[in-house]
């Protein structure tokens, strides 16, 4: 079982669901729904106290995997400044950005529910997941 997978299990285990925002709650994390132009989300910690900023424009079914996005983002690299990695050194946070995606598509979905292909396009609908997200994880 790989790193990802087996987080986004223990996680659901310990808080006996897999809702981002209830996880994010439990575990202290601020989640804050906001004005953010053309971005869906974005994590980053001020004094020590993290936070997941989502765009109160994106519809609810998306809000839900922006957050379980910014939420694996926090607890997969809860120190990075992707930004300031981005725009002032040469730092690729690519891999950073499909680890998050990975670890939003685990928590929302099991293994099963992404191995029946008829169920796919549901839930792709049920939690505004990106189709590409999800192609990006399953064999067809």
């Amino acid at each position: 079982m790989d790193l990802i997978t087996s987080k986004v299990s223990k996680l659901i285990k310990k808080h006996q669901t897999n809702c981002p925002f209830k996880i994010a709650k439990n575990l202290g994390i601020v989640v804050l729904h906001e004005e953010l132009g053309n971005f869906l989300g974005y994590y980053n910690k001020t004094f020590r106290i993290p936070f997941i900023h989502i765009n109160e424009k994106a519809d609810d079914k998306l809000q839900s995997f922006i957050c379980a996005h910014e939420l694996g983002h926090a607890l997969l690299h809860p120190d990075a400044n992707t930004p300031f990695l981005t725009k002032h050194t040469f730092f690729s946070t690519e891999s950073y950005e499909k680890e998050a995606n990975l670890f939003a598509v685990k928590l929302l979905f099991s293994e099963d529910y992404l191995l029946d292909t008829i169920l796919i396009s549901e839930a792709i609908q049920e939690f505004g997941v990106p189709r590409n997200v999800i192609m990006s994880f399953i064999k067809l």
